[in-house]
């Protein structure tokens, strides 16, 4: 398994974003299982998000539950950027 950094550049306000958060955490997939970091933050009317997963695959099933989400809150979703990470560093 490779860790990866997916960057998403979506489509919505702070309302749907908070609202994708909580329709996650009530299908259970809040924590999703191989995502290690998510970091959201407002850019020019839209929202990026920076998650780092443990591999592609876990990305790839968490995908299965977000996009359902996505597309019920009405929220732009290009396909993610997807990079493969060379060190973490934390603290």
């Amino acid at each position: 398994m490779s860790t990866i950094v997916a960057v998403f550049d979506l489509g919505s306000t702070s309302a749907q974003y908070d609202q994708v958060i909580r329709d996650l955490e009530a299908a259970g997939a809040g924590e999703p299982k191989g995502r290690l970091y998510h970091v959201a933050a407002p850019n020019d009317g839209r929202w990026l998000v920076v998650d780092v997963w443990e591999s592609g695959e876990a990305l790839n099933q968490f995908a299965q539950i977000l996009m359902p989400i996505l597309q019920k809150a009405g929220v732009q979703a290009n396909p993610p950027k997807i990079y493969p990470v060379h060190n973490i560093i934390q603290g």
